[in-house]
């Protein structure tokens, strides 16, 4: 007799926290005010932002964005759990100071 074979069921291969990104799904947030710009060429904008629907509504958190953004524009955020780093002040040391 031969042994039945077991197969094994595939897990869905998802990386350790994306379940939390597909809980909710995206959530809109509002700008309510730009910070700066940070990266190494400017390119990305510090805003503070205010979750309007989903777990944390109501939340005021720091996000960065890539692109043209204004005060009182809409994000779609796919996570508000994690927020973006303070900048940093820039000290500038040298003959130019």
């Amino acid at each position: 007799m031969a042994k039945e074979q077991r197969i094994k069921e595939e897990k869905a291969t998802a990386t350790k926290g994306s379940e939390k990104l597909t809980d909710e799904g995206a959530v809109p947030a509002v700008v309510e005010g730009v910070i700066g710009r940070t990266g190494t060429k400017g390119e990305i904008t510090q805003v503070f932002c205010r979750i309007l629907q989903g777990r944390n509504r109501g939340k005021q958190m720091r996000r960065n964005v890539r692109g043209p953004v204004t005060r009182r524009d809409i994000l779609i955020l796919r996570e508000t759990e994690i927020e973006a780093r303070r900048m940093q002040k820039r000290i500038n040391k040298g003959a130019q100071s």
